[in-house]
């Protein structure tokens, strides 16, 4: 597979992610509704964050092993591998609090909860770190000439991208002012433009580093996101119905990756 075709279907995967913010325009809900909305919204993030950390911790893992068991290996890769883990996750999560203090944060005074479009431009940039390594995988499977697994990729990432767009597009619900088509464009394109850009790496280098490095940074970025998200859902509606919307985000988001991973066995 060519360079431009791989980049092509990493364009297309990252794209579906704009399918879902849409939602972000819906006015009118009541408080419940909002609440339960975002809580659903949490539930797709855990099930992400574990995911992510999953592949994440894979690599670790086994150069722990190589070291450990009877293969002839030092231990230095486990190390850099565990401190690119380490310093990827504490990245993402104390460079996101800041970042968005700096940035989008005109915190709310007394409430300490960043607006509506600053959440949702972090929870956009956790998911566009994540869906770089998404990249990644699929640039490298082109590249060594897996055509059909690439393939397999593009269709499993671009079907996820979807709910990550609602995911980025639930805290807008509760903003007074409906955000603007340029502004849904923005966050889209962070959330979803790194896959292309990942695919374009991905192509021209090989690197697991590289990919703890990202994922790690992305479940770092999620830490941040999803202690925001359960603040928010503590004034927008009850525990029950926070616990409800979060279970059945998370079954949501585990039900299509098991779909997923039929469909590529």
């Amino acid at each position: 597979m060519s360079q431009p075709t791989a980049v092509l279907l990493g364009a297309i995967a990252g794209a579906t992610i704009f399918l879902g913010l849409p939602v972000a325009r819906m006015r009118g809900l009541p408080t419940a509704v909002q609440g339960v909305l975002n809580a659903f919204a949490t539930g797709i993030l855990v099930f992400l964050l574990w995911d992510i950390i999953s592949h994440a911790s894979g690599p670790v893992e086994r150069a722990l092993l190589e070291w450990t068991g009877h293969v002839a290996v030092g231990p230095a890769s486990f190390v850099l591998m565990a401190a690119i883990f380490g310093v990827g996750i504490g990245a993402g999560l104390i460079g996101l609090t800041y970042f968005n203090r700096a940035i989008f944060g005109r915190l709310r005074h007394g409430a300490h909860a960043p607006a509506p479009r600053s959440l949702a431009l972090a929870i956009a940039t956790g998911l566009g770190l994540h869906n770089l390594s998404e990249g990644l995988a699929i640039g490298q499977s082109a590249h060594v000439g897996a055509i059909a697994f690439a393939g397999v990729l593009v269709v499993r990432f671009a079907l996820h991208n979807i709910t990550e767009g609602f995911g980025i597009a639930a805290p807008m619900t509760t903003d007074p002012k409906p955000a603007s088509w340029g502004f849904l464009a923005l966050a889209g394109l962070i959330g979803g433009g790194p896959t292309f850009v990942g695919t374009w790496i991905g192509y021209l280098a090989s690197s697991q580093y590289l990919s703890v490095a990202f994922l790690a940074i992305a479940a770092g970025a999620l830490l941040y996101v999803l202690n925001e998200l359960f603040h928010l859902g503590r004034r927008l509606c009850t525990p029950p119905q926070f616990a409800w919307g979060l279970l059945l985000g998370f079954l949501t988001a585990y039900a299509t990756d098991l779909f997923l991973t039929a469909l590529s066995a």
